[in-house]
């Protein structure tokens, strides 16, 4: 089954008109994204959009051959005129299936929001799903088996692939393309790495694809480590990391603090922006945990692990520290990335970056900005990426 993006942005198209945005600004040449729609084989139209005749000629291929046209989303604005000689656009009720002469099968998927979902099979039983922007699928089982494609609103929706996977529809092996792509990601670099995060890609409107064909996607990665300052975005950043994927277990560090108001809101606010299916566990005993086998890890953050660390060896005295604290510090840091290095989970950690700024006045406040030094270091040789978030920008700095 051969698949053309005629077009791969948002209903608005990238840029979108009169937007003075700077991801607006920058989406040019590759970048600059037509609302999208999807030929298949040439015989099926998903969603018709203005320009679809002149965009599939760019593409080498024509609407000539087009027996069936179905839209997935309501449409804002005029009406879209329909090119001479294409059907008339329709919808398939959800649940029902729709079985064309040229052996072509079209399944309609329950969403979650307004528009409807297609699942396209074609004559060599090569399976795909598309989805409209803004929506995720409803009422899925576990017994349809993985597609070889899905094309997605990753980037406005990543829960909606966290569902799939849930139920295998989405397995190894499977081609996630992101589509209705809108000005919420720079284009270019950033877009590609936070696609690659959730394991998905995004291609050049006109482009042909052959479903259930290999491509070389890079795996996402099984260690990461993100380190920022003070509201720098890291959490954000960690978190965005993991929310494609469903069952992440949140490792919170730094307990409840009762009677800390302000510590409350802020743990609220870090709840709030965690997927509904996310398990929290309050705990600085890491080691088990990365031991275990299970879904993917979360731990938010390695600085305050670092300050219950120092607590249990009172590293803060300086006779207990040169009597055998600092020892028992470093042997507590070398069982911990040991774990690290052995655990066979998908983890993402947290740490502050210190040491960039004022010297702390007290020895012990220099002892533990070195030690989170240390600990961010050894920490980092062993994960495949290690991103450092300043501005709320994420710089890369190994994967």
């Amino acid at each position: 089954m051969e698949l053309t993006l005629l077009g791969t942005g948002a209903p608005e198209g990238l840029p979108r008109p009169d937007c003075p945005c700077a991801s607006c600004a920058s989406a040019l040449g590759e970048d600059a994204r037509a609302a999208t729609a999807l030929l298949v084989d040439g015989t099926v139209l998903l969603d018709l959009t203005p320009g679809a005749a002149f965009a599939a000629a760019r593409a080498g291929r024509s609407l000539g051959g087009v027996r069936q046209v179905l839209l997935s989303h309501p449409h804002d604005g005029p009406a879209v005129e329909v090119p001479a000689g294409l059907p008339q656009p329709g919808r398939v009720p959800d649940g029902s299936e729709l079985a064309l002469l040229t052996g072509h099968r079209v399944r309609a998927t329950p969403l979650d929001a307004p528009g409807t979902g297609y699942a396209v099979t074609g004559p060599d039983g090569r399976r795909l799903l598309y989805l409209p922007p803004g929506a995720a699928p409803a009422g899925l089982d576990a017994h349809g088996g993985s597609y070889d494609m899905v094309l997605a609103d990753v980037v406005g929706r990543p829960d909606a692939l966290a569902k799939l996977r849930a139920v295998g529809a989405v397995g190894p092996t499977t081609d996630v393309i992101a589509v209705h792509l809108d000005h919420d990601v720079p284009p270019g670099p950033e877009l590609r790495r936070r696609l690659a995060a959730a394991g998905a890609r995004a291609v050049p409107d006109g482009t042909t694809l052959d479903v259930g064909v290999y491509e070389d996607v890079p795996d996402v990665p099984r260690r990461t480590l993100v380190l920022g300052g003070a509201r720098s975005g890291k959490s954000v950043e960690a978190e965005r990391r993991l929310e494609a994927f469903p069952e992440v277990l949140y490792v919170a560090t730094g307990g409840t603090r009762n009677g800390d108001n302000e510590w409350a809101a802020r743990v609220s606010l870090h709840r709030e922006r965690r997927p509904g299916s996310w398990r929290t566990a309050e705990t600085c005993d890491l080691v088990p945990l990365l031991a275990e086998g299970g879904p993917p890890l979360l731990i938010d953050c390695l600085s305050l692990w670092l300050t219950d660390a120092m607590d249990s060896v009172n590293a803060w005295d300086d006779a207990e520290w040169a009597g055998g604290g600092e020892r028992a510090l470093r042997a507590r840091v070398e069982e911990l990335t040991s774990a690290v290095r052995g655990t066979r989970r998908t983890l993402v950690a947290v740490s502050n970056e210190v040491g960039s700024g004022i010297v702390p006045a007290t020895a012990s406040g220099r002892r533990y900005r070195d030690e989170l030094g240390r600990l961010n270091a050894a920490f980092a040789a062993e994960c495949e990426h290690v991103l450092l978030v300043v501005a709320g920008q994420a710089l890369p700095l190994r994967g």
